[in-house]
């Protein structure tokens, strides 16, 4: 019998029954990889049966707010807990889609046009979207959210008022970005080898909470994506790039709209999603590494300091 793991799952956030599909997934492979396994349920008071249970590492199946966000992150760290995933600063900036997108610019990656709206504030909305140059179909979403909770695609300012109304009432601080029509691409990073770029043509509008996580919203995977080898190295290393300069460790996903020739980096997840209709793992079977070989490595990637 190996070195106890913990997987932590479920937490506080909106993405709780999503991150308890990953972390059993993610407990069964390990178990049959012959860790000793605990599942552990991250709300109330998880850190006192975390301190009891000293695990040699702890897999971080959280998904969402309190889980990517750099907060269980900096518990591990105080704890001296070796974790799967990346740090506190690396979560906190990718979670956070102003200061990711900040950062992609300044390293001369392709992002949408975009500006941030905050509640309370009163601002013109035609004028902010022409000073930024941006016109209907628009994006709207949570600076800090995940699984595309609160997204929504507005095609004119009657849509825009009722969406940013609905998602206003549970966030402070809301993107509104340039819409991007074209092919969405999504690329998975294993420390710093890129896996492969994966295709997605969704029945919904988009790549939505429903998309991903329904089987009644069927989205057709084309694994590999079909592009040119010279666009299909180009779009791993951004890929790559994307990871660096987040200073993401262990795993990492990568989502791209492909236009007119020419990717757009919408964000980096530092946590993708690990159930059996999540990309990541579909992507490193492509490379003939299994879901059980997957999280073995993760849990030898884990270490503190990240």
């Amino acid at each position: 019998m190996k070195k106890l793991i913990v997987v932590l799952m479920g937490g506080i956030s909106g993405e709780r029954d999503i991150s308890f599909l990953s972390g059993k997934a993610c407990s069964k492979a390990l178990k049959k990889k012959g860790y000793k396994v605990i599942e552990l349920d991250a709300s109330g008071f998880f850190v006192r049966d975390l301190i009891k249970l000293k695990p040699k590492v702890v897999f971080n199946a959280l998904h969402g707010k309190y889980g990517e966000d750099g907060f269980i992150q900096s518990i591990l760290e105080a704890l001296k807990i070796p974790y799967t995933h990346s740090g506190v600063a690396a979560s906190n900036n990718a979670m956070n889609k102003d200061l990711s997108k900040l950062i992609f610019r300044k390293n001369n990656m392709k992002v949408p046009k975009y500006f941030l709206l905050e509640k309370n504030k009163k601002v013109s909305l035609n004028k902010k979207m022409k000073k930024n140059k941006i016109r209907f179909p628009i994006v709207i979403k949570p600076v800090n959210e995940g699984s595309s909770l609160g997204v929504h695609i507005c095609t004119n300012k009657g849509e825009f008022k009722k969406n940013y109304k609905k998602i206003s009432n549970n966030y402070n601080k809301i993107i509104l970005e340039e819409y991007i029509p074209g092919r969405e691409i999504q690329v998975a990073v294993m420390g710093s080898r890129g896996l492969g770029a994966i295709e997605l043509i969704p029945k919904r509008k988009f790549y939505d909470y429903k998309a991903k996580y329904s089987n009644k919203a069927k989205t057709k995977h084309i694994m590999p994506a079909p592009l040119t080898s010279k666009k299909n190295i180009e779009v791993l290393n951004i890929a790559k790039k994307a990871h660096k300069v987040l200073k993401c460790r262990g795993i990492s996903r990568s989502d791209f709209r492909f236009y007119k020739n020419k990717f757009y980096l919408l964000e980096t997840n530092t946590q993708p999603g690990m159930t059996k209709l999540s990309l990541v793992p579909e992507i490193a079977d492509h490379n003939n590494i299994s879901f059980e070989e997957l999280v073995s490595w993760m849990v030898k990637d884990a270490s503190i300091n990240r």
